[in-house]
Order: C-alpha cells, then structure tokens, then sequence
C-alpha cells in the first residue's frame, strides 16, 4: 500500500521556517525520524520511507501554495495512489496556537493551497490536518504574520507537537483516518481547550506567491 503525505509550504529562503510552511516543517521532522532525505524532483522535493509493510511518499511541492494541486495530482498519476490514501498538511489560522485537526474531507476554509488541490482534483474528499498557528496579528497585519517566522517560544512550544502529527502520519497510513481521528483528534487539543461557534470559519488567506 503507498500513501502520498504531502506538506503544504512555498520554496524559497524567505519562507524557510515561517507559519505558512508549518507542512514543509512537518515533512522535514518525519523524513528526519525515518532517516530519510528529500530529492529534488517534478513538481517538488520527495523522499520515501516505509513503516509496517506500508510505502510513504513524502511531498513537499516546489509549486508555490497557489499551484500546489498540479504536484498533487501528478504524484497521485505517477506513483498510482488512490485519492483515499492522500494526505495533506496544512496551516490554519483560525486554530490555536498548535492546535491540531484531522478531517477527512473539508472545504478549503480559505486556504489557497487546498483550494487549488481541490480544483485540480475535483474533489475536497481527502484526509488533511490542519495546524493551528494562532491569529496573533494586527488588523491589516495577517499578510506579515502569516508569512512571518516563529519566535522562540513559539518554537519551543511547537516542537513538542510536531511529533504528535508525525504519529498521526503513521497511524493514517496503518489503521485509517477514521481511526487516527477517535484517537488523536481528542487528545491533541490543547489544555482547556474549547470549541466554538467560530471554529471552521476562516479568514481569506493573503495572495502570496
């Protein structure tokens, strides 16, 4: 079985660590744990691991966010992986700092990244999980916060859940998505965390390149 896991961020120096490439962050942090490392290629950077009898092809689109659902789709095409063992990480404003989310289909909540994929593909049923970066920005600040870095605490608090999604990762391609979210979805929420009527509403994500 092959799972395509594809983590959402632009190339580039300028966006290297930033809030917007939280996916590409996440890629690097499971490629390191599985001892594997990213090659250049089509469309993107990919590298392969396997855990359990399972194949993990692992993305990082060289698209830029808006464009990234031609990688999507030519992956899926070239390793011949059903849109059922798609993965895809995202960041999401509208989510606590390092709050994490696993749905298995969704709109695109105003992300310009998963709109495209979705475009391309014709579909919005496909497993994402979405990283809550917070919304700690100025109004008419959200362009600089998005595609800002993190400071250091924010860093220190991050890497803690970071190996949280990478065990999601693993469980998604062994039991399923139904079962990676009874099992993470509820313990991954932050401490006295709360649901609210908001949740889900997303703001417009600034046109970056």
């Amino acid at each position: 079985m092959k799972y395509l896991i594809v983590g959402l961020g632009n190339i580039g120096d300028e966006y290297s660590d930033t809030r917007h490439n939280i996916g590409f962050t996440i890629l690097d942090a499971f490629a390191a744990e599985s001892g594997v490392t990213f090659t250049d290629r089509r469309y993107g950077s990919t590298a392969e691991t396997r855990y359990r009898g399972r194949t993990y092809i692992l993305l990082k689109p060289s698209t830029y966010m808006n464009l990234s659902g031609n990688a999507v789709r030519y992956w899926l095409n070239k390793e011949n992986i059903p849109v059922e063992n798609l993965l895809v990480i995202v960041d999401d404003l509208a989510l606590p700092l390092g709050s994490i989310r696993m749905r298995a289909k969704g709109s695109d909540g105003g992300h310009n990244g998963l709109a495209h994929i979705n475009s391309v593909l014709g579909t919005t049923e496909y497993t994402r999980i979405r990283i809550g970066i917070g919304n700690g920005f100025r109004k008419g600040s959200q362009v600089n916060y998005v595609l800002g870095r993190w400071n250091k605490e924010e860093e220190e608090f991050l890497s803690g859940r970071i190996s949280i999604v990478t065990d999601m990762i693993r469980s998604f391609g062994t039991v399923g998505t139904d079962l990676t979210m009874t099992a993470f979805n509820r313990t991954s929420k932050l401490p006295a965390q709360k649901e609210t009527k908001e949740e889900g509403k997303k703001d417009q994500e600034p046109n970056e390149p």
